[in-house]
């Protein structure tokens, strides 16, 4: 649980920003459902509520979904459900239950980059892009390595394009935090393997990506050999959950099923 001694509604991102820096102990509120967690004082909870930021919205190039827009509507949104193969929509529908998907934002998911975010595995395997008000737009891939510097994260910008896609996940239960998570995307760019709670945080798999871009037909060897990089390239580790052998156990199960399902 968090203890908070001054709590402003502000009326612009502007005003947001400047209070943000006022302090250290400063800090933006989302749903705060990941703040009571743990155990912390802030001198000043910065509400964003009021600034419009809850509307997902499409244009010509992106679906914009912005910071303060809930678990909840991501996963039942038409839009999400229509782009993408629909893997934004189902990395979230298993996250704790409805009452906290209601709760929890997409600004606090992606901003504080945990390993154990399942909206962060997906995001990593499209064109994605977050918009920060001081920092400008990064892609997510180079947003993701950055330092934890004081900003405030306005929108998530994911380019449209024709892509297949798959979602999976390893649970212990249907509604606890994931195991391993691993999105695999084909667009036209070619293929996009990430992925998540390894413990660490979503992470793209560039030499196996690499080797599939540069063969023509996707067969049973080549899907073998992709999951071997992946297993070589990316770090797996151990924590409560499970170990580090089993971990890359799952991971060779997941991107081979993944990898065969968009072979199709």
């Amino acid at each position: 649980m968090f203890t908070m001694t001054n709590y402003v509604t502000v009326g612009s991102l502007e005003e947001a920003y400047a209070l943000l820096g006022k302090n250290k102990s400063n800090k933006i509120l989302g749903g705060t459902l990941w703040m009571r967690m743990g155990s912390q004082t802030i001198h000043t909870g910065i509400d964003l509520s009021q600034l419009g930021l809850d509307q997902i919205v499409e244009n010509e190039e992106a679906i914009e979904i912005g910071a303060m827009c809930s678990l909840r509507m991501i996963e039942t949104h038409p839009l999400m459900n229509e782009y993408f193969s629909g893997i934004v929509a189902e990395s979230v529908k298993d996250i704790v239950g409805v009452q906290f998907r209601n709760c929890a934002t997409i600004g606090g998911s992606i901003y504080s980059r945990f390993g154990f975010s399942d909206i962060l595995t997906a995001l990593l395997a499209l064109d994605t892009y977050v918009e920060l008000y001081h920092g400008g737009i990064l892609s997510l891939e180079d947003f993701i390595k950055t330092s934890y510097e004081k900003d405030i994260l306005v929108k998530i910008i994911i380019k449209k394009e024709q892509i297949k896609g798959t979602y999976q996940t390893e649970r212990l239960s249907h509604t606890d935090f994931p195991v391993l998570a691993v999105a695999v995307t084909k667009g036209q760019k070619g293929y996009k393997i990430s992925v998540g709670a390894r413990p660490s945080k979503a992470a793209l798999a560039y030499e196996a990506m690499h080797y599939l871009n540069t063969r023509d037909e996707l067969g049973e060897e080549m899907i073998e050999s992709a999951v071997h990089k992946v297993i070589e390239e990316l770090n797996f580790g151990s924590n409560m959950r499970a170990s580090e052998t089993y971990r890359k156990h799952l991971a060779k199960v997941l991107i081979k099923r993944s990898l065969k399902t968009l072979s199709y």
